[in-house]
């Protein structure tokens, strides 16, 4: 990841406190015995509101109703759990809610998939993927009784764009997105996958705008918290970027090319080197899910991009009488200060990269 998002706060951040509720004060405390009745949401009061409509209300949308029964569902399968159960779910419900430590790979953070619950607790995991997975729908959050509590998402991403300014997405530095004068928006990525884990599909700590090529062509359902199945090693846990980070990183990225034939450059004539050192681990996870490598050399060959910022730098020479030094001058004081625009942070680095061979 480039850049980090800064984390903007919503109306809609509720719908992951009435989830928190639901989840501690309703079915961790199933097994106490209680029928499960409004009643038992009465310390949430708006909550209590929603699940009366949903559960009892003649006019209730089928997805209301859904919503309703899901939320009954789990509770009884909760009912029949040990002490010691209920600790387990509680330690992996706060472990993949605390996207930061998961994202630093901290080793006291319990998360869990619903393949890791279905262990021991097949029933409860299928339950708990139909509930959670529809969670984060339109059909679901776009209910006058739910909306009236939450707001909805189009408001949130109007706010989101407005301190998030950049306009380019920070997995790949590429593409734009879709911002405050466009009228529909991106999509929010699931960082942590809502098919593959439970709990947190309306944490907006795990939602993040993302371009589609980024989401949709490259990252799709893959586990940034894991390392790919790979039957020469062990999956095992990584590190990777948290998207609202506070502190700001900046990646280094060097480009080397095996020839200087840039017109019949090809990805296998190109190495990328990225740092710094320090964040290793993260950028690397990075690459691995995003594609990153293949995307870049991709750019670097397209006529209309690495070879066209050769071909550019080379007409401004004649144009203004210039030493190609002087124009790479030019392009590192504009990669310095507006990184992004016209893929500076890319172009700075090959244009380097053909100095050192010679074409320049």
């Amino acid at each position: 990841m480039l850049f980090p998002y800064t984390y903007v706060p919503h109306q809609m951040e509720r719908m992951q406190r009435f989830i928190n509720f639901i989840f501690y004060d309703v079915w961790c405390k199933a097994p106490i015995g209680l029928v499960f009745h409004p009643d038992l949401f009465e310390g949430n009061p708006e909550l209590r509101e929603i699940m009366v409509e949903f559960g009892f209300s003649s006019r209730a949308a089928e997805r209301g109703k859904a919503f309703y029964k899901d939320v009954k569902a789990i509770y009884d399968l909760f009912a029949s759990l040990s002490p010691q159960e209920i600790d387990q779910f509680k330690q992996r419900y706060e472990g993949n809610n605390d996207l930061e430590k998961v994202c630093a790979n901290d080793p006291a953070t319990h998360i869990a998939r619903y393949a890791d619950i279905a262990v021991n607790h097949k029933d409860l995991a299928a339950q708990l993927g139909t509930f959670f997975k529809g969670l984060y729908s339109q059909s679901l959050l776009d209910l006058a009784a739910l909306r009236a509590k939450i707001g909805d998402i189009d408001d949130h991403y109007r706010t989101f764009v407005q301190t998030n300014t950049a306009g380019k997405c920070p997995f790949c530095g590429m593409n734009d997105l879709l911002g405050p004068n466009h009228i529909p928006r991106e999509a929010y990525d699931h960082y942590l996958p809502k098919a593959l884990y439970p709990f947190n599909s309306i944490n907006f700590r795990n939602l993040v705008p993302a371009c589609h090529h980024c989401n949709s062509s490259y990252k799709t359902s893959k586990d940034p918290a894991y390392t790919p199945k790979d039957p020469a090693r062990a999956v095992h846990r990584r590190a990777v970027f948290y998207p609202y980070k506070a502190a700001a990183h900046i990646i280094k990225l060097q480009i080397t090319l095996r020839h200087s034939d840039v017109a019949k450059l090809t990805p296998t004539d190109i190495t990328l080197q990225f740092g710094p050192a320090a964040i290793t681990q993260e950028i690397e996870t990075w690459k691995d899910v995003y594609g990153i490598e293949e995307r870049y050399k991709a750019k670097l060959c397209g006529e209309n991009d690495g070879k066209y910022w050769l071909t550019q730098v080379l007409d401004e020479c004649q144009a203004y009488d210039k030493q190609p030094a002087d124009i790479l001058a030019m392009r590192a004081q504009q990669a310095q200060s507006r990184p992004y625009a016209d893929c500076n942070f890319l172009r700075k680095p090959f244009l380097e990269a053909c100095q050192k061979i010679g074409v320049l």
